[in-house]
């Protein structure tokens, strides 16, 4: 207790630390004699209306350079400017769950605001990687897609590959609602104002917001609240987590997170990089990523979305992130075309994990369904048009046969419950189905 006092203390810089405006750049302030450290958060005084916080971004000969959290009109050359917080933190609280929250921390529900007695640092110092334990349990999301042939654990990450409009949000919002994890923490970074409640109320709903922590912050917010956002939704889920429960920490999306980084950094003078995106986003998305996973006291199950520009999986972003998690989940524009939800390309989707997790009968029947779905998606324009011949390729005959069971199985209304084991029986049945096509065949043959 002693050791953990003394860290604390030298984290502490005096309070009445202060200093005056010297320019602004862009949405940047520039402060001369101002010695704070990076992240420190700060409050600006305007020549008319609130003094508004930012946070210090980086460092430029004898200047300190900061982002607001609020707009710039109103300050000027001179005005004065308080160091507030030198260690970014927030306060954390079970009575989190059921609530909605901004990237301070702040309620934005409407309701009073609750006591929250414990605080949290924003970035806390990383796990060793030998404090965390292999992962053994399978976690069950409530989509029977995903439980079957994309079996994920408890303290995975996993990344839902998507462009705009295909359905990643409703399937966010299905899994909090059907998924076997003890806490829900959702963070939204920039989306739209209208979609935030839509989210709540519809895909999400009374249940789901019941054991779910809501960290919000729209598209129109600043850079940094939606930076902050992000690492605000880790800490509560690393709160959670440290008490022994299972979290499924949900973020939508990690696009987003990124985009607010390069404006971060391009204000504070980074050059450009990847398409753009100056190096350190490319160091902070590790980061945060590998603060969900396991450990010796409960787990953090990430979901992570990657908005995909212009449905190409392969740039800077999407790149990265697929490197960094535990698997990958990729949504189809074509398979949601044609009314299919979810909209999950099951072959371009992966689960590192399911091999160690899933039985061997679910493993081969996984493989079998795997098989045949390949089989029929490379004979598919032959098919379409009416040139493949039957009898020419036995896996295509039987993929053909079993097509309507397959997607039978993949479709799941948007209300649907599924659970692991029915996922894993489904799977089954599917290839004794399949198992008996030869013998049907023969059979159908002999009576003609």
């Amino acid at each position: 207790m002693t050791l953990a006092f003394a860290e604390q203390l030298t984290q502490i810089l005096p309070m009445r630390i202060t200093g005056r405006v010297s320019r602004l750049v862009g949405l940047t302030a520039a402060v001369s004699g101002f010695p704070v450290p990076v992240g420190a958060i700060v409050r600006l005084e305007r020549e008319h209306g609130e003094a508004i916080e930012g946070e210090v971004v980086g460092f430029h000969d004898q200047e300190t350079l900061l982002l607001p959290y609020g707009d710039l009109s109103g300050i000027r050359r001179g005005s004065p400017v308080t160091l507030l917080q030198s260690t970014p933190g927030a306060r954390v609280g079970d009575a989190l769950l059921g609530r909605v929250i901004n990237g301070r921390g702040r309620f934005i529900d409407g309701l009073p605001a609750a006591i929250l007695p414990e605080r949290v640092a924003l970035h806390p110092a990383p796990l060793s990687p030998l404090e965390r334990p292999r992962i053994t349990g399978k976690l069950g999301t409530g989509i029977r897609a995903m439980d079957g042939l994309l079996t994920c654990g408890e303290g995975q990450r996993l990344g839902i590959f998507a462009g705009s409009g295909v359905g990643k949000s409703t399937l966010l919002g299905q899994i909090a609602r059907s998924t076997t994890a003890d806490v829900n923490v959702v963070v939204l970074i920039g989306e739209r104002g209208r979609e935030v409640r839509e989210f709540i109320e519809r895909d999400l709903g009374p249940e789901g917001l019941a054991r779910s922590v809501v960290v919000v912050a729209t598209g129109d917010d600043p850079a940094l609240l939606r930076l902050r956002s992000a690492y605000l939704g880790t800490s509560i889920a690393e709160y959670f987590r440290d008490q022994g429960r299972n979290v499924m920490l949900m973020m939508d999306s990690v696009t987003r997170f990124a985009l607010a980084q390069r404006e971060i950094g391009l204000a504070a003078g980074e050059p450009p990089a990847t398409r753009g995106y100056p190096p350190s986003v490319f160091a902070l998305l590790p980061r945060l990523l590998e603060r969900s996973g396991r450990t010796n006291s409960g787990s953090i199950t990430g979901l992570y979305t990657v908005l995909v520009e212009g449905d190409d999986t392969n740039e800077p972003i999407s790149d990265t992130v697929r490197g960094i998690l535990d698997g990958h989940v990729v949504l189809s524009r074509r398979i949601a075309q044609q009314g299919h939800f979810p909209a999950i390309d099951v072959l371009a989707s992966l689960s590192r994990l399911m091999t160690e997790l899933a039985t061997p009968e679910h493993k081969q029947a996984a493989l079998t369904i795997r098989q045949l779905m390949a089989a029929y998606q490379q004979s598919e324009d032959l098919i379409t048009i009416g040139a493949y011949q039957a009898g020419s390729n036995p896996l295509v005959d039987a993929a053909i046969q079993m097509k309507p069971a397959i997607d039978h199985f993949l479709r799941q209304r948007v209300e649907e419950r599924s659970n692991l084991n029915d996922a894993c029986d489904g799977l089954v049945k599917l290839t004794k189905l399949k198992e008996s096509l030869p013998r049907r065949t023969a059979e159908a043959a002999q009576g003609q």
